[in-house]
């Protein structure tokens, strides 16, 4: 199992510098078939449509929602060269496209990867545990827990991201509730949406803030300039949803745990990593994936002398048992859906797209819009979308953007990742339609969030186009 991970994590570094070195020397120009009527064309978006119908039914067919996207990017691509070669497209052309958006992907991943084995190492040495324990031991009342499993959502996603808070509160919440449905699927609604809000206005807080820092769209410090909005948009819903909660407590519990050896150390190591990343891209332009790979290897330095001192009785620990455990189905979901969409702008389609929204509605409706297309189809594949058009428009309205995309896809429980994934593991508890009856709450708090970031950050709308 080792050998293969590293195997892959070997092959998908190859490849990122591959692709570099491409990027770097030319070799090509990037696709606009302009062909969004021709029949492959609608023949791939068709393609992509079907897939993700079966990524928003996976709770019901329980088919890994990778397998389909996936699938689908090769069957777009194979249509894209196929019909780029008949009209007498240079090879070199499909090539260097296919590259750009692999070289995308690629960074991401490595970012992603990374972040995963750093978070796994943690909980395998006891960190949220111990949280997790103390919160159970406190003997506090359900309305005490939602309060607080929903700020240390929001305050934990801008750090280990939206994703992992989700199933690390959601873990706290079943472990109290022992049963009570109602409970749980409110807190669950409650930590889905302040997870969510919490990781907008951070670069590390949600896929889709780190697609727009990696671009280079925001600087690292611009992003808090969104933290009010998404404060509001976690508040609104919440304080309405308090009330809902029934007045009683828990059974409390004696559960007692324990940190393991280095688990302070590993915290140091995540928060170390995390200055190093964001002072190499913003001091020297370096990619995000240079400081988190360093860190990585800090990492596995420090994991060898856990592996050299572990005593009789304890846990051995092994980083690459620590990187086996990432999500290889989300980190995949994420290949399909970048791939996919980048197949489809070869087409054309989203330059179509950006014409018909951001030019003729105007680039606040556009945005507007984003967050409530990212409630339906996921907000990872509408940012990437928006990174790959890259309409001309200023700071405010791409922070406008980046927060639409953070908090819009909390209004369904399919909209974000947090939200598909506490929908498995609250085992029936959190469903669609429990989530779908507190829609017009969350939508409220949506819409308080983007009115307070016009007027909050008014200064910041210049009409000045950032150009990269």
């Amino acid at each position: 199992m080792n050998r293969i991970m590293s195997g892959i994590t070997l092959f998908i570094l190859a490849s990122l510098g591959t692709s570099a070195a491409f990027a770097a020397g030319g070799g090509g120009e990037l696709l606009n078939l302009k062909m969004i009527l021709s029949g492959p064309a609608i023949f791939s978006l068709v393609t992509f449509v079907v897939a993700y119908f079966f990524v928003m039914t996976e709770e019901f067919s329980h088919l890994r929602k990778s397998k389909p996207v996936v699938i689908a990017s090769g069957v777009i691509w194979m249509a894209v060269a196929i019909t780029a070669t008949s009209s007498g497209v240079s090879y070199n052309d499909i090539n260097y496209t296919f590259r750009h958006v692999f070289l995308e992907f690629a960074e991401l991943f490595m970012f992603l990867l990374v972040a995963m084995t750093f978070i796994n190492t943690m909980t395998e040495r006891n960190v949220f545990e111990v949280l997790r324990a103390w919160l159970v031991n406190m003997g506090f009342d359900f309305r005490k827990i939602f309060i607080i499993t929903g700020i240390l959502s929001f305050f934990i996603s801008p750090i280990a991201d939206n994703l992992t808070t989700a199933l690390l509160m959601c873990a706290v919440v079943m472990a109290v509730a022992k049963g009570n449905k109602k409970f749980i699927c409110l807190a669950c609604i409650n930590i889905v949406i302040a997870a969510n809000a919490g990781g907008a206005f951070s670069p590390f807080g949600d896929i889709t803030t780190l697609m727009v820092w990696q671009k280079g769209v925001i600087p690292f410090f611009g992003f808090f300039s969104i933290f009010i909005p998404s404060v509001v948009n976690y508040i609104v819903p919440a304080v309405v949803m308090y009330f809902a909660i029934p007045k009683e407590s828990p059974q409390q519990s004696d559960e007692k745990v324990t940190l393991k050896k280095g688990g302070l150390v590993s915290i140091f190591l995540f928060l170390a990593t995390i200055t190093l990343t964001v002072i190499s891209h913003q001091k020297f332009h370096m990619p995000t994936t240079f400081g988190m790979i360093t860190g990585l290897g800090v990492l596995s330095l420090f994991g060898f002398y856990l592996k050299k001192t572990c005593k009789a009785g304890e846990t051995r620990f092994d980083i690459f048992t620590q990187v086996g455990k990432a999500e290889w189905d989300t980190l995949f979901f994420f290949y399909g859906v970048l791939m996919c969409v980048g197949g489809l702008s070869a087409f054309g389609y989203l330059a179509y797209t950006a014409e018909l929204t951001y030019i003729d509605l105007g680039p606040t409706v556009a945005n507007i819009l984003v967050g409530i297309f990212s409630a339906i189809v996921d907000n990872i594949p509408v940012m990437y979308a928006v990174l790959t058009m890259f309409p001309g428009m200023d700071e405010g309205q791409w922070l406008l953007a980046t927060l639409t995309a953070g908090v819009g896809g909390s209004m369904l429980s399919i909209g974000s990742a947090a939200g598909v994934a506490l929908m498995g593991q609250s085992k029936g508890n959190y469903t669609f339609f429990g989530h779908l009856k507190w829609t017009p709450v969350i939508a409220l708090g949506y819409a308080a969030s983007i009115y307070v970031h016009l007027i909050y950050n008014a200064d910041k709308f210049d009409n000045i186009p950032i150009v990269l």
